[in-house]
């Protein structure tokens, strides 16, 4: 009988919060400073006699991120210090938290929190072929910990797509916050999974953390890899080959490698920092006031455009996702105030506006009264289904304010129902396609959908499709 093996993952989480300035010091906070070592000072170098001051603004988001999740604020905080060396750490020490966090529980996208706790980020090194340099722009920036508890999976495949999903959610939440940018590309939001496989589902195998994953695709890809090399270690009889470890994710070459064995916490000797004072938090943040004021979360929205908008699960995804289209669809969908035309809304949109593009910006909307008449004109059965993603490209790039209608009556695009009009194009597309004729004539009845085109296509788009079907049926019948 085949084993079966049980894969283990807890996630840690880091982001850097959108602050002014750093955690401790007044230098600017400014992720896209391309010049090195430009926002430092005494404080964020550690040089001798400077004091570290605490930023609220940081205390605030860690809160916010708290509550978001369902978790318990801490009454009673303080910082510590870990100490480790290392280039990127001029203190010898990181302010960190350690017994103390300010948040405590909660759950997000089937994963349950252990904690999420505020510390200061590392300077930035740059390793070239012969030497390495270090950029401390970065040292000091606010930095979130969110620490999950180990989720046990009936297999790979699972535990990744879970994982992976956990990510992501976890940086939407952070957007509408407004706590964090969380780009992954740009290091303001690092991934690392604790992964353990076991043939026992309630014993945990040894553990492996995989560092600073920064795409979900990477965090994918990793565990994965991470999660079958251990299988088939275990399955060879070689499971003392598992070693406690921190491996890396080498994207060329699609797997993980070993780079040092894992410390414990006692390995950073933590103890609470002395230069900052205790805190007292539920005297200084009304939390009740704060949790009233959040946000409508992701999870909060997909149930209410399901519910309020009946719209489709993909579209949906594209407005948790994209808040400039998400904010777009909400005025429109006000407006129209009507199920029906609110879903071709959405279609409109998430099939056929998100596609278009001008001078690079990718999301692009037109003017919000002009789109909603354009809505009605389609549901009424005023323009086709072509002419209106004409209109909408029109509105939205060379004809940014005017009405649909306006433009489309200038054109000659108003869809035509009446019959006799369209007759005579009816049978003047016949009598050019006598070959097509023949084909639909001796079965092969799609035949006719091309001669459907080439009507619509003179008649400018503006002959109704089913008028036209109906009409050539009717024809084509005749002996």
């Amino acid at each position: 009988m085949e084993k079966k093996y049980y894969p283990t993952i807890g996630l840690e989480v880091h982001a850097e919060l959108k602050t002014n300035t750093k955690m401790f010091c007044s230098c600017k906070n400014n992720p896209d400073e391309e010049k090195p070592n430009i926002n430092v000072c005494p404080v964020c170098m550690a040089h001798p006699g400077t004091l570290p001051v605490i930023n609220k603004k940081a205390i605030e988001s860690v809160i916010k991120v708290g509550l978001a999740l369902g978790g318990d604020i801490a009454d009673f905080t303080e910082f510590d210090r870990k100490n480790y060396f290392y280039p990127d750490i001029p203190k010898g020490y990181q302010i960190s938290q350690y017994k103390y966090p300010i948040v405590s529980g909660g759950s997000l996208a089937n994963f349950d929190i252990t904690r999420v706790h505020l510390e200061e980020d590392t300077a930035n090194n740059k390793h070239f072929d012969s030497y390495s340099l270090v950029d401390f722009n970065r040292g000091g920036v606010p930095l979130m910990e969110l620490v999950t508890e180990p989720n046990t999976f009936d297999n790979a495949e699972i535990a990744a797509k879970t994982t992976s999903n956990f990510a992501k959610e976890l940086q939407l939440i952070l957007w509408y916050l407004g706590v964090s940018e969380a780009n992954m590309e740009k290091g303001e939001m690092r991934v690392e999974a604790n992964i353990s496989v076991s043939e026992n589902q309630k014993v945990l195998g040894t553990k492996v953390e995989v560092k600073n994953l920064n795409s979900f695709k990477s965090v994918e890809k990793a565990i994965k890899f991470e999660l079958d090399r251990m299988t088939e270690l275990l399955e060879n009889g070689k499971g003392e080959d598992i070693v406690q470890e921190t491996r890396g994710w080498d994207e060329a070459k699609q797997k993980t490698f070993s780079q040092r064995k894992k410390e414990s916490s006692h390995d950073y000797r933590y103890f609470p920092e002395p230069d900052l004072p205790k805190m007292k938090l539920h005297e200084v943040f009304d939390l009740e006031k704060m949790k009233s004021e959040l946000p409508e979360l992701p999870v909060e929205k997909r149930t209410r455009y399901k519910n309020d908008f009946g719209i489709k699960d993909e579209d949906i995804e594209i407005y948790i996702n994209d808040l400039i289209y998400d904010a777009f669809f909400e005025k429109v969908a006000i407006i129209l105030n009507n199920k029906e035309k609110t879903k071709i809304a959405s279609n409109f949109i998430t099939n056929d506006l998100i596609g278009i593009k001008e001078f690079g910006v990718n999301s692009v909307v037109p003017e919000v009264e002009g789109f909603v008449e354009l809505v009605n004109l389609f549901s009424e059965n005023i323009i086709s289904s072509n002419v209106a993603k004409h209109l909408l490209q029109l509105i939205t790039t060379r004809e940014k304010g005017n009405s649909p209608l306006k433009i489309a009556t200038e054109k000659n695009l108003l869809q035509k129902n009446n019959e006799g009009e369209i007759k005579g194009i009816v049978e003047k597309i016949i009598a050019e396609n006598p070959e097509v004729v023949a084909t639909y004539k001796a079965g092969k009845e799609n035949a006719i959908m091309s001669l459907v085109g080439k009507i619509i296509k003179e008649s400018n788009g503006s002959a109704n499709p089913q008028i036209v079907i109906k009409m050539l049926k009717d024809l084509l019948a005749r002996p």
